[in-house]
């Protein structure tokens, strides 16, 4: 039996570029690894068939109490996947609902946390949901919003992009290695290097720098433009792999959307230098 590692991070942040690192880096394949496979590396917490275990119902009739009460043995189960560590990717906010933590502390090893500039996170999200801006700003702002309750994937707490952010990086029962997205863009080798020393290896050279290559983001773009990308939601509005660039937001929204974002969330944005 192993320990989780979270791959933890609100959405679109960057958490599929982190795992797919992981995956080639671990791994180590010949070429890229597929992104379709990336499952074979980092379970997903809020898959239902790790819940029809222990309840058969079509997973879209489980209450949120339901999901709460089997929480705790799905993570459980999830430590049989290796003898060591084993990676989870979540979407959660680290908190409690129902009486229950969304992540289970006893079977935790850690966490490698992502975090991004909201304002561009919106830009992305939005894409994503297929909603629009205006829409998607209220989605980050708000303490209850979640997803899921479908009978693929279980009810995730999300909670407003600031209450993300703290719940994951301002609690210290858990160690986690908390990294800037923008930080990977700019300097990949120095953010994911870093991530492997935290992990208790000392990475060599040219396997950081293969791995870093193979999960390059225009190689994410190329993979999905050429096979698609089974994670990408059915009501996405464009590929999963968008531009990826910080600032991007300065081109799309108004200033009274940047106004809002800023509003809403400058005290957090201002601990992780986005004002």
């Amino acid at each position: 039996m192993g320990q989780l590692v979270w791959i933890a991070s609100y959405p679109k942040s960057g958490n599929t570029w982190m795992r797919a690192f992981l995956h080639n880096y671990i791994r180590q394949p010949l070429g890229p690894s597929d992104i379709n496979h990336l499952a074979d590396l980092t379970a997903a917490e809020n898959n239902a068939l790790s819940y029809q275990r222990y309840d058969t119902r079509p997973a879209s009739q489980y209450s949120i109490a339901d999901v709460q009460r089997m929480r705790r043995l799905v993570h459980r189960d999830l430590t049989a996947l290796d003898s060591t560590l084993v990676f989870v990717k979540t979407h959660n906010a680290r908190l409690e609902v129902e009486g229950a933590p969304l992540i289970t502390p006893d079977v935790t090893a850690g966490a490698i946390y992502i975090v991004r500039d909201p304002r561009d996170i919106v830009v992305s999200f939005a894409r994503h949901r297929g909603r629009s801006i205006d829409d998607t700003i209220a989605h980050m702002a708000d303490p209850e919003a979640a997803t899921g309750g479908s009978n693929t994937q279980i009810y995730e707490r999300h909670a407003s992009w600031s209450l993300h952010v703290q719940s994951w990086t301002s609690k210290t029962d858990i160690m986690a290695c908390v990294v800037r997205y923008e930080a990977m863009i700019a300097s990949p080798a120095a953010v994911f290097g870093p991530v492997i020393d935290w992990l208790g290896q000392t990475p060599p050279q040219d396997r950081l720098e293969r791995a870093i290559r193979f999960s390059a983001l225009a190689e994410l773009r190329a993979q999905e433009q050429k096979r698609g990308f089974r994670e990408r939601a059915p009501q996405s509005t464009g590929p999963f792999f968008g531009a990826g660039q910080p600032g991007h937001w300065r081109s799309v929204l108004t200033p009274a959307q940047q106004a809002r974002i800023e509003r809403d969330h400058g005290a957090v944005m201002q601990r992780f230098g986005y004002l």
